[in-house]
């Protein structure tokens, strides 16, 4: 049975190679498909990376924050609780072990100080946040030159600052504020060297300055950090947010008492609930498209084997006088819609790569999107070309099964 079957798949072969024109034609179809189907969904990759890098960069969705409760409501009317749960950066080590879907945790205090630079004898009053290392990956506002400070810094308390790119030009009275970087600063009653500042915003208006945060008290005065701190964790992903809000849950539970009434756990539900929705409309736009790219190019090689069919329906009474039964029919009309399909798959993901590529350059000369990048993952190629075959298989099934049904006297005498 092995013997017969191969003959017949290569006379399906065969017969592509004797007809190139026809072979061509068919294949185009296959590669148009597959093309397009590879690019739509490099494309809504490349766009759902995007999204996502753009979501985590300026907006605090993915953001978990565990704020103590100073008042609490009992029987409609408010009162004080005793004991807020105040964390320690002990506890924030525990908690950044303790929580795998956080990429980073911040403890952070908030207040106000004098800034100035006697070069220029300017002082501005500025918004001081005294806050651990994990603010470079919580908020990760561009830095128009320097850097922020690192672990050790913020663990040994380094007298060191970043301003806002306002802040900096206003102490700098006519230099460019860059001249700022690397010169002392008084925040506060304590120098500072300035180690970075943060790159101009639209629209920007206050003035506000980060500093490590064992340097709080000293800044800030003891009557601004004699409450408890804030404790802020970025998930590692949208997806993620969940899972972290249970990790944060379930670890508070085991080491707080009565946590519920001392702490509460706050999640931007609404926002991420909008953000959910969004992707989901994008995989179902994407996903159409997809459908749509894939049925023509099915429907295109049906076109084809049935053209085939037709034309070579003496050739298939032949074939069927000298001995050839409706299964070896079938299995050549089959292996030519196949081959079609995969060699024009492997095409077609090469096409369809390259116009990925050119789709996303012209994004990003035209909306300057500096972080599109194409996206092309195992599963995009492998599903494609796997689809591509499978389409072969499917569309070539009823022009294999027309021309095995064929009678060879019939068919012999076709014109």
């Amino acid at each position: 049975m092995l013997i017969p079957a191969l003959s017949a798949a290569l006379v399906g072969l065969g017969a592509l190679r004797e007809n190139p024109l026809r072979t061509i034609l068919s294949t185009l179809g296959v590669i148009i498909g597959v093309a397009a189907l590879v690019a739509v969904l490099s494309l809504g990759d490349a766009l759902q990376a995007f999204a996502r890098s753009e979501i985590d960069r300026i907006t605090d969705v993915q953001s978990v924050t565990i704020e103590p409760r100073t008042w609490r409501q009992v029987a409609g009317e408010w009162e004080p609780v005793r004991n807020p749960l105040e964390l320690t950066t002990a506890d924030l080590a525990d908690l950044q072990r303790e929580t795998p879907s956080a990429q980073a945790v911040v403890m952070s205090r908030g207040g106000s100080a004098r800034v100035s630079w006697a070069r220029s004898g300017r002082e501005r009053r500025a918004s001081i946040a005294a806050v651990t290392e994990g603010i470079v990956v919580t908020d990760r506002r561009p830095l128009a030159t320097g850097r922020s400070f690192t672990a050790r810094e913020a663990a040994d308390n380094v007298p060191v600052v970043v301003l806002s790119w306002k802040l900096a030009e206003e102490l700098a009275d006519g230099r460019p504020a860059t001249a700022l970087l690397g010169e002392q600063v008084r925040v506060g009653p304590l120098p500072r060297e300035v180690i970075g500042i943060f790159a101009a915003r639209k629209g920007e208006r206050g003035y506000s300055a980060r500093i490590p945060y064992g340097g709080a008290a000293a800044t800030l005065g003891n009557a601004a950090v004699s409450g408890p701190p804030s404790v802020s964790l970025k998930a590692t992903s949208v997806d993620a947010v969940q899972a972290l809000t249970t990790e944060i849950q379930d670890w508070l539970a085991l080491r707080v008492r009565d946590w519920e009434t001392r702490a509460e756990v706050i999640v931007a539900e609404d926002q991420l609930a909008e953000v959910a929705r969004g992707f989901l409309l994008l995989k179902l736009f994407l996903g159409a498209l997809a459908g749509i790219s894939m049925l023509v190019g099915g429907i295109g090689i049906m076109n084809i084997m049935l053209a085939s069919v037709t034309e070579r329906t003496r050739e298939i009474g032949i074939r069927k006088a000298i001995g050839a039964n409706a299964r070896d029919i079938r299995l050549q009309f089959l292996t030519e819609a196949v081959a079609i399909s995969a060699v024009g798959s492997g095409a077609g993901v090469v096409l369809g790569l390259v116009i990925a590529a050119g789709a996303v350059a012209m994004m990003q000369a035209f909306v300057e999107a500096e972080g599109l990048r194409v996206v092309v993952t195992p599963w995009t190629v492998l599903l494609s070309a796997g689809i591509a075959v499978v389409i072969g298989l499917v569309f070539g099934t009823y022009p294999a099964r027309r021309a095995s049904r064929l009678s060879p006297i019939d068919a012999i005498r076709h014109e």
